[in-house]
């Protein structure tokens, strides 16, 4: 069991949660005013005690939010383990960070916090439920620290993402191919009438599909 909280309250954050509360993890979601939260199925606390709370803290705030919001609580993050789902788009469905990344922006303001990148690909629904697609797909992760990224690995095997549909692509930096994926999945979505899809590296026949 890993203690996990989330920072964020919205249909991402509620899903993985969920989804992670059931497979025997120990959760909570922090909120800014966690009064207003009562109606949620799990433990809400300030932002502070879901850091305090956590072996693993998950982002799931917007991306245009989530610097401003994270960055008061270097301090209680220094040491964490940070999993960002979050994406940064404008009003009208622009990236808000056309040169960078959230995921790079937050580990350069949190050098201390161990930042992966993961998840950010694709919808909450199939998050949570990879197998509900008719084929095996791929889940992404960039980050800088390797223990780090072992750790969101065995999350995302408890989400039931297998060994071999998770693809480490390297250090933070990749983080930005993650986030700019937005735009094509936008447009597939668009074309499908339907944002329950994934992508899938698909690898020639000589190659391992190991990740």
């Amino acid at each position: 069991m890993t203690k996990i909280g989330f920072i964020g309250t919205g249909n991402v954050a509620r899903a993985v949660a969920i989804q992670a509360a059931a497979v025997g993890h120990d959760v909570v979601f922090g909120s800014r005013d966690p009064d207003r939260k009562r109606d949620l199925d799990l433990p809400v606390v300030s932002l502070a005690e879901a850091i305090d709370h956590s072996d693993i803290v998950v982002n799931a705030t917007p991306g245009t939010e989530s610097l401003a919001l994270l960055t008061p609580f270097g301090p209680k993050l220094a040491g964490k383990v940070l999993l960002d789902i979050a994406v940064g788009l404008t009003e009208s469905w622009d990236l808000a960070h056309p040169n960078s990344s959230i995921g790079e922006q937050i580990q350069q303001a949190l050098p201390d916090t161990k930042v992966v990148k993961t998840l950010c690909t694709m919808d909450a629904t199939v998050m949570v439920a990879p197998n509900s697609l008719t084929g095996p797909s791929t889940v992404f992760l960039s980050g800088d620290d390797a223990g780090a990224k072992t750790q969101v690995s065995a999350f995302l095997r408890d989400l039931g993402w297998t060994d071999d549909t998770q693809l480490d692509i390297g250090g933070i930096t990749t983080s930005r191919g993650q986030e700019h994926l937005a735009l094509l999945f936008i447009g597939v979505a668009q074309a499908l009438d339907s944002h329950t899809f994934n992508f899938a590296v698909v690898r020639s026949s000589g190659q391992s599909s190991g990740a």
